[in-house]
């Protein structure tokens, strides 16, 4: 509840049902009970919104209130809390390998995701490496995008005059609300197209390299198709470790080669 509603700005009795399967009934004596008991006074209902809003006084009681906290959830199975009540997973003899974390401003990832869901443009500050100057953009978020090494938010840009892909992290300001979008994901044409990449083993590997090469993959007939949406394929080739424009010296380091190398370079850069 609570990260849902500092994180996205509202906070109805329909995220409680349908995330954990409960009553509406129980879902606003849920709610309650958090507001009155666990956290007093930090949600209050706004009739307009039909939920409840973070209230000015508003502070994390039990959350930490960082944006990862969100964000996470977001990438995690969407009934997350359901499937690992579930099961009885060896935590204790685990141990997951975490990239530094990036910085992000709570009032920024609050902007975004509101003006998503809502369809709106929004005037944002904005650093990017091409320019030592803050600049002011305007854009219409769609979709927040996790890959293995940071987030960041696709949307059509007023500047660019396309849809591109801006970092969470670089974001420095926001400068208000601009209207209905006029560009949705639905025109976003390399967000709606999906690319086949074909990953086969390395060629240079010997016969039972490649067996075990194919095994790793789940290789079928020699090869693992996925599907990547034509704007992720820079990311996915990334996560691959693949560098497109060259071969390993080693096979052993390579492993693994894109059989349609040149289309998926198409959609790569």
């Amino acid at each position: 509840m609570e990260i849902v509603a500092l994180w996205e700005g509202r906070l109805t009795t329909n995220h409680l049902c349908n995330s954990f399967g409960i009553a509406r009934q129980q879902a606003s004596k849920d709610i309650n009970v958090y507001n009155r008991d666990i956290a007093p006074g930090n949600l209050d209902y706004d009739s307009k919104l039909k939920g409840y809003r973070p209230s000015p006084t508003f502070k994390p009681r039990v959350t930490s209130g960082l944006a990862d906290e969100y964000l996470h959830a977001l990438a995690s199975t969407k009934d997350f809390a359901h499937t690992f009540s579930q099961l009885n997973l060896g935590f204790a003899h685990t141990e997951m390998l975490t990239p530094p974390l990036r910085h992000v401003k709570p009032e920024i990832l609050r902007a975004l995701v509101q003006a998503a869901r809502d369809g709106k443009k929004i005037d944002m500050g904005y650093m990017s490496l091409s320019s030592p100057d803050e600049e002011s953009r305007i854009i219409a978020p769609h979709t927040l995008v996790c890959t293995p090494l940071r987030w960041h938010v696709r949307a059509y840009c007023e500047k660019n005059r396309a849809f591109r892909d801006f970092v969470l992290s670089r974001f420095r300001g926001i400068n208000g609300l601009e209207g209905d979008a006029d560009f949705t994901k639905a025109d976003d044409e390399r967000w709606n197209k999906k690319i086949d990449i074909v990953l086969v083993p390395d060629s240079r590997l010997t016969d039972y390299q490649k067996t075990i090469i194919a095994e790793d993959y789940n290789m079928q007939e020699g090869k693992r198709v996925f599907s990547v949406r034509s704007a992720l394929v820079p990311y996915a080739v990334q996560a691959l470790n693949l560098d497109l424009t060259k071969i390993e010296a080693q096979p052993q380091a390579q492993q693994i080669m894109v059989a349609n190398l040149d289309e998926v370079k198409r959609h790569a850069f």
